[in-house]
């Protein structure tokens, strides 16, 4: 199971001129509801190689979590060329990810 996070989140400028698909995931790793997101996601991921998944640590203060109005973890952005196509918040299943993850690709 992935919990490790950036350590430096990235600025919203640079998100915003991110070429391609990206799944941009806020949450912690000490987030009960991230870390039984984990399998999920990597089971939806598993068929969209091509995707750049990038967690962010997100917390009060944090500006990429904010400038997002990111609420509850795990929240899972999906970008394409760095707009936002798709969220979820505290995914259920592989397959509703997966289905946001063929809306970028």
């Amino acid at each position: 199971m992935e919990t490790s996070y950036l350590e430096r989140e990235p600025a919203r400028q640079d998100v915003d001129g991110w070429a391609g698909a990206t799944l941009l995931e806020f949450g912690t790793p000490w987030c009960g509801w991230c870390r039984a997101a984990q399998p999920k996601i990597a089971q939806a991921l598993q068929s969209h190689p091509s995707v750049k998944h990038v967690k962010v640590e997100d917390g009060s203060g944090r500006p990429l979590g904010r400038s997002y109005r990111v609420k509850l973890w795990p929240t899972l952005v999906f970008l394409r060329d760095g707009q936002e196509v798709a969220r979820l918040v505290r995914p259920q299943d592989s397959a509703e990810i997966a289905s946001a993850l063929a809306r970028i690709v």
